[in-house]
């Protein structure tokens, strides 16, 4: 007997989303988002609004003093956790020298801290767990300095408490390290998809990991089962935290300064396209609803995903979410993007981001490998793989003729989600996969 998934055959699936076909055959795929709504409507049906982005903003201005004290890295900024908004001119040139616009990378990978996107959400969460102990505790009268953090005191109190996350890699890192430098006991449990130096990392800042021979969803529902035991453990759910939404969603207000600096207008006429790599969608869902928050129509936001890990892309496209995963149709869930090797997306992510985003597309490996190479060859950025996915977008848009009206006036930004940890020896190892892999396609 053929097996029911949500309710279906698999044939049954395909019948009526034919595009679950080309997945499944690993093909390279557009999804052009029919969800998609003008602002004022997708913001009407949705429960979080700017309000929810500022608080969360204000809140981070309020760690920055600490910031600037436990991590002199910071200083620079003033305390807030914040990345480049570089143009790549030569990696245009590679990509398609007519590509209409211009090209930019938000280099979340020099985030300080954790190197990662993760930096955003995962640091945002972190610090309001520990936030909302200290008010609990009477630590955090008004006025109060938030250097507080930095006190034994402070650290005495929060080592009473521990915080535990799911992961593939990069927000185990930034969950943490964060947690362990406030003192909190962390733990992080790792799938079979993380790689090895950032468990020997988060273990060298005295982190607890728990490895896994299965999946990230795996990973996770164990994380999720043993902190609910735990009254003083906070576990940080990636598959539905409105906290880690929010805290990535900051990002908006950040990247809305540094175009205004540069002179970069957003409007009808200038339109703004961003392209996400996404996992199980925390980091590229809460980015993007920022985005529309703060630019409206004007900015058109992709969600970029490894043919073996298209999750996003299932459940938006079938509408069903995380009621569906890549497994259920024979996808095996492996690629070289560890930090998107997510079989199972977030509901909460998917569901509220339908009238928000514009679409989502794959890339197989090999695409992802080789765009790591020529970034690298062209504009020496270095990149995990994962951090590369949104580097197709811009072509795949152009030759599909999906890219909005006047983009020859308007900008592209590639979200580079991470690589800011990676050790040389593993960097190195990456780039020359880049140039074996496009070689191979030359010859």
């Amino acid at each position: 007997m053929e097996r029911i998934i949500a309710g279906k055959t698999a044939a049954q699936w395909q019948a009526e989303y034919p595009i679950i076909t080309r997945l499944m055959r690993g093909e390279e795929t557009l999804w052009p988002n029919p969800k998609r709504r003008p602002i004022e409507q997708a913001r009407a049906a949705c429960p979080l609004t700017m309000a929810d982005i500022e608080d969360a903003a204000a809140r981070l201005a309020r760690f920055a003093p600490y910031f600037c004290e436990a991590f002199p890295e910071t200083r620079a900024t003033g305390g807030l956790l914040e990345s480049p908004l570089v143009e790549i001119p030569r990696m245009k040139a590679r990509l398609n020298a007519a590509l209409p616009g211009r090209l930019m990378i938000k280099l979340d990978s020099r985030l300080p801290v954790s190197g990662s996107i993760k930096a955003r959400g995962g640091i945002y969460e972190v610090l309001k767990t520990a936030e909302d102990i200290a008010a609990a505790h009477g630590m955090l009268p008004p006025g109060q300095d938030y250097t507080v953090f930095a006190s034994e005191a402070m650290r005495a109190l929060l080592s009473g408490y521990s915080v535990a996350v799911g992961s593939t890699g990069n927000l185990g890192l930034s969950i943490g390290i964060m947690s362990a430098k406030l003192g909190f006991s962390a733990t992080v449990h790792m799938s079979a998809d993380a790689r090895q130096w950032k468990k020997d990392m988060l273990r060298e800042k005295g982190v607890r990991v728990i490895e896994y021979a299965s999946d990230y969803s795996a990973a996770v529902a164990q994380g999720r089962r043993e902190a609910q035991g735990d009254p003083t453990c906070h576990f940080v759910d990636d598959e539905n935290s409105q906290t880690l939404f929010l805290g990535y969603a900051v990002a908006a207000l950040r990247l809305r300064d540094q175009l205004k600096a540069q002179g970069i207008a957003v409007d009808a006429e200038h339109p703004l396209c961003v392209y996400l790599p996404c996992g199980v969608g925390g980091g590229p869902g809460g980015v993007a609803f920022g985005l529309r928050q703060v630019f409206g129509d004007d900015v058109h936001c992709w969600f970029a995903e490894p043919t073996h890990a298209c999750c996003m892309l299932l459940g938006m496209a079938t509408g069903a979410h995380n009621r569906l995963c890549v497994q259920d149709f024979g996808i095996d869930n492996r690629t070289i993007a560890d930090g998107l090797a997510v079989g199972r997306a977030s509901g909460f992510v998917g569901r509220l981001m339908e009238p928000f985003i514009d679409g989502c597309y794959t890339l197989r490996d090999a695409h992802m490998s080789r765009l790591l190479f020529e970034l690298f060859d062209a504009e020496r950025i270095a990149l995990e793989p994962s951090a590369l996915a949104g580097m197709a977008g811009p072509a795949k848009l152009r030759a599909l003729g999906a890219l909005p009206a006047h983009m020859e006036q308007g900008t592209h930004i590639v979200w580079a989600t991470g690589g800011g940890m990676v050790p040389p020896e593993e960097m190195r190892k990456y780039i020359d996969e880049g140039r074996r892999q496009l070689s191979e396609q030359q010859q």
